[in-house]
């Protein structure tokens, strides 16, 4: 079990560590069940070279949902996530490695709750940036 992160072991400009995904096919149609999405782009790879693609790319809100793992894995169990946004910038593909990344960019506390602010990214195997946005979390206080 992770250690319970709390408001007070955050700094502004502190870097969240990372999490590295390696989606399959397998878990594209598996993905393509629970939300959805079938758009042959994801599993068809002669569809997807047939639309100009190299072969077949992952959804982006798989992607997505990657870096809202990021963020619960990183608050810990008594950490809320508040809010995640989400914009698709690029592609990544099966089987090769997606790295998501964070920064905190703001601390403040109303009504009671003690606030965390981050820019996400996520990044393909070439480092490129494939899906960046933001997230807001609670923290529990020591104080």
């Amino acid at each position: 079990m992770a250690k319970q992160l709390f408001y007070e072991d955050v700094a502004v400009g502190s870097e969240i560590p990372l999490l590295v995904k390696q989606p399959t096919t397998r878990q594209l149609v598996m993905w393509a069940g629970a939300s959805g999405d079938y758009y042959q782009i994801h599993y068809d790879k002669d569809f997807a070279q047939s639309k100009g693609l190299p072969g077949v790319i992952v959804h982006g809100q798989l992607t997505g949902c990657f870096l809202g793992q990021l963020m619960t894995d990183w608050i810990g169990e008594q950490g809320s996530l508040k809010k995640l946004t989400c914009s698709y910038k690029g592609m990544s593909f099966p089987d090769e490695s997606i790295t998501c990344r964070g920064r905190v960019i703001k601390k403040y506390a109303e009504g009671g709750e003690h606030y965390v602010e981050c820019n996400l990214r996520a990044e393909n195997a070439k480092g490129e940036k494939t899906v960046s946005g933001t997230a807001v979390v609670t923290l529990p206080s020591r104080g």
